[in-house]
């Protein structure tokens, strides 16, 4: 007698905790997320038919659907205000993710204080550190009120408590990678605590109609520590960014349900807490009577906000075979191909043999390609020694054959350069409407953009000069 086959409703199944991918076999990374030991066994559930239910509301059409329920509330902080796109909706659940130290925790207990009012209470509930230990940050920021409530626990069945307790419209949990569920097993943390956690405080937002702000960690790579569900469950999520040795901080909107995501909030962190930046240029320039030689300034755009840099160069004759290369605030790929470009394009031949370094100025990150060609003219003008003039800035992206392209934004870029009183400005073909009072050099190629520097002075004159005298 043959024996009896095992039925499909007897076979194990495998599932992606990450994703949710499933599969007839155990594997050891998801082909699906690429995410490595991911794959666990789970029961395959018996088929069966939902029947129809009791509607909790019906189904209206758009136009009758009462919008004045989700309208936001101001947060007390402008800058935060502009990244939601206007406040905090009643029942939103907003991740805030960043490094160690960035100033989260900070930020979010200023939002605390001044989201607070007598129609609107604030729980603080912290799982990272002791309720003394907020309360004393508290002071040093100017953060106390008598509608903020502080809670430090780290049992989920606790925070609910302290939600039935105090009613709170804005709730603020740091973190949600510290606190647990005793019905689930996993240490705090784990792909199931950080889901379940996350799944609680949302249910809860959404029938109380509370807003909520989860501090989120980030792993060494810089993504969100925990399932990547989180990110597609919550509302919205913003990145708080910032080097540990500068003031500048910036929070980025990664997704935002109300809003738009090109939206930057600037923020400086100073002994007395953080302020937001309504005009931070000021943070990335250095004043000076007259232009210093390996300088040049340009207006990067932060989401839709246009910020005026600083870019510096330094050349000095290498004592090694192998000239150094360093760079900070500057992708170092892209500071290299400027470098090829002015040695074959515009035929300046002392690079090469030089150690060279670049920076940006107040620790801003330079990553977008308008900033190429201030980081050739710093790099053109350290080398010939030759400051470029007075209240000149520089846009436009660099290509490998020499050209200048256009880039987005360049009439919002002159704007903010003539509103911060520079006069002249180098840019690509057709920049638009010009600010009246600016004169604008069009330059089709890098070439035409070396001709700023004067000649009297340039000791690396380009080579073509060089055989025609």
């Amino acid at each position: 007698m043959a024996a009896r086959t095992k039925s499909s409703k007897d076979r194990p199944s495998y599932r992606c905790t990450e994703c949710g991918w499933q599969t007839a076999k155990w594997l050891g990374r998801c082909p699906e997320c690429q995410a490595w030991g991911t794959i666990e066994e789970y029961g395959t559930p018996a088929v069966r038919t939902t029947t129809p239910g009791r509607v909790t509301t019906s189904a209206l059409p758009i136009g009758q659907v009462d919008g004045r329920q989700a309208t936001a509330r101001s947060t007390g902080v402008p800058e935060l205000d502009r990244v939601l796109g206007g406040g905090l909706v009643p029942g939103a659940v907003v991740l805030v993710a960043g490094e160690p130290g960035v100033g989260k925790s900070t930020l979010l207990l200023d939002v605390a204080a001044k989201a607070a009012s007598d129609e609107h209470r604030t729980l603080y509930v912290t799982g990272e550190e002791s309720a003394s230990q907020v309360r004393l940050r508290a002071d040093r920021i100017h953060a106390i009120d008598d509608h903020l409530y502080l809670a430090a626990e780290t049992d989920l069945s606790a925070v609910l408590g302290h939600l039935d307790a105090v009613k709170p419209s804005l709730l603020i949990m740091d973190s949600v990678q510290t606190v647990a569920s005793p019905e689930i097993d996993g240490a705090p943390g784990g792909m199931a605590q950080v889901r379940e956690v996350a799944g609680a405080l949302i249910r809860a937002s959404k029938e109380r109609g509370m807003s909520t702000l989860l501090v989120g960690h980030v792993t060494k790579d810089g993504a969100i520590a925990g399932p990547r569900l989180l990110e597609h469950l919550v509302d919205v999520v913003l990145h708080f960014e910032g080097d540990r040795h500068a003031r500048l901080r910036l929070v980025r909107g990664v997704k935002n349900r109300y809003g738009t995501t090109d939206e930057v909030g600037c923020f400086e962190l100073h002994d007395e807490g953080i302020t937001g930046l309504a005009d931070p240029s000021g943070l990335f320039l250095t004043r000076r009577a007259e232009p210093v030689p390996g300088t040049c300034l340009t207006v990067t755009l932060e989401g839709r906000r246009p910020l005026v840099a600083e870019v510096q160069a330094l050349t000095v004759d290498s004592q090694i075979p192998s000239p150094r290369r360093t760079t900070s605030g500057l992708e170092t790929s892209r500071v290299s191909m400027m470098l090829a470009v002015l040695e074959q394009r515009g035929r300046i031949s002392a690079l090469g043999k030089r150690d060279i370094y670049s920076a940006t100025v107040g620790g801003v990150k330079l990553s977008e390609p308008a900033a190429d060609l201030a980081v050739a003219l710093a790099l053109a003008s350290a080398a010939s020694d030759t400051p470029l003039p007075k209240n000149l800035v520089a846009i436009g992206e660099v290509g490998l054959a020499g050209e200048v392209r256009r880039v987005t934004g360049v009439q919002r870029r002159l704007a903010e350069a003539h509103r911060l009183g520079f006069t002249h400005a180098l840019v690509p073909g057709d920049p638009g409407k010009v600010p009246p009072g600016m004169k604008v050099l069009e330059v089709a190629d890098i070439g035409d953009a070396l001709r700023v520097l004067p000649r009297s002075r340039r000791r690396d004159a380009p080579r073509d000069e060089e055989d025609r005298r």
